[in-house]
């Protein structure tokens, strides 16, 4: 954070002029000791007036941030937004020279994690880092009452991610195609893990079951290494998960990688087709992390924000550590952020209600 370098004190503010004589010169002119004419004592007050003045003016033109930033994370350590976060705290810290605390409060279906940065006042020193999970929160878990579009104000989309669908090699399947097969063969023998209701794995999983007719039983964990080990082991037979927590044990053929849901081929696994090269167009979808403010924070604030942001995104260290995790730098406008989230709103609501997801209460 910048740090305002001989800011004004009660006891020295502009001028040199020690406030405490200031005050002991106007509230007690001792005319009877001192022959003070009243000429000195009304420019006496005129100096106080003047210091008071330019102590008000230095104090309230401190630039934004003049104190620590925090930025919450809702969800567990080494998640993609933990991880991103970190990543632009760094940053922040070198090109602006600004003190900035990552922070993870986890909880609630992250639930935790925004009502802690809610009960703060709208002043940008609590940011929310935000991901596709809270976008399907207002359907999964409607009496919480939490919603994006309301409650915050984007500042900016810092990134976005595909996840790739792994599969314990003991399935004889070695494409998206003969997976869904194999599934409709043996309808609810089969099972896919994630994180916990409502997380990304959650969410993909029952949009592959929607747009293939499998049926498949849903095993959510409270962690990924959890549900990573349980694919590992047979307990459960596929899962769709950002590539940072499997590439290795793709790599090692541990896990078999069928699809991954971008756009296009993640350059950390070019090998893998995407799910529309094998038919599957519906199943393009994108995880994202990005930050957001409480609804009331001062749009200089926010803007201000931004700028420093699209600044730390377009460097190029910090462009490589986000392509590492399998994911790709964004940027752009608050608006920008505001219609992807308003656009996911809308589309998990859909996914929720036709999956069957059931709300909890």
């Amino acid at each position: 954070m910048t740090v305002l370098e001989g800011a004004p004190s009660f006891g020295a503010i502009g001028y040199g002029i020690q406030f405490p004589l200031v005050i002991g010169v106007i509230g007690q002119p001792q005319e009877d000791s001192v022959n003070t004419s009243s000429g000195l004592r009304r420019a006496a007050q005129c100096l106080l007036l003047i210091s008071v003045a330019g102590f008000g003016t230095q104090s309230q033109a401190q630039p934004y941030p003049s104190n620590p930033i925090r930025i919450v994370v809702p969800s567990s350590p080494s998640t993609p937004p933990d991880i991103v976060s970190r990543i632009i705290a760094s940053e922040l810290a070198v090109s602006e020279g600004w003190r900035v605390v990552v922070e993870n409060r986890v909880g609630g279906s992250q639930s935790v994690g925004v009502g802690d940065v809610l009960k703060d006042n709208p002043d940008g020193y609590s940011i929310l880092a935000v991901s596709m999970p809270l976008t399907a929160i207002p359907a999964i878990m409607p009496k919480i009452g939490i919603r994006l579009d309301r409650d915050f104000v984007p500042i900016i989309q810092l990134s976005r991610s595909y996840n790739v669908l792994v599969v314990n090699p003991s399935l004889a399947v070695s494409s998206l195609p003969e997976l869904v097969t194999l599934l409709k063969s043996e309808p609810d023998r089969y099972r896919f893990s994630s994180g916990g209701v409502g997380t990304p794995a959650h969410l993909i999983g029952e949009m592959f079951k929607l747009q293939t007719g499998v049926r498949t039983t849903h095993i959510p964990y409270q962690q990924i290494p959890q549900a990573i080990t349980d694919l590992l082991n047979g307990t459960n037979h596929y899962m769709f998960i950002s590539s940072l927590p499997v590439i290795n044990l793709v790599h090692s053929g541990q896990l078999r990688a069928l699809a991954t849901t971008g756009e296009k081929r993640a350059p950390a696994m070019k090998e893998i087709p995407t799910a529309a090269e094998q038919g599957f167009p519906g199943l393009t979808t994108a995880d994202w992390v990005g930050f957001a403010v409480k609804t009331g924070t001062p749009s200089k604030i926010v803007d201000r924000l931004n700028v420093a942001l699209n600044k730390a995104l377009a460097n190029p260290n910090v462009r490589e550590a986000i392509d590492k995790l399998g994911a790709e730098t964004v940027g752009g406008t608050s608006s920008d952020f505001g219609v992807l989230i308003k656009s996911q709103l809308d589309h998990w609501a859909r996914v929720v209600k036709e999956a069957g997801i059931k709300t909890v209460e």
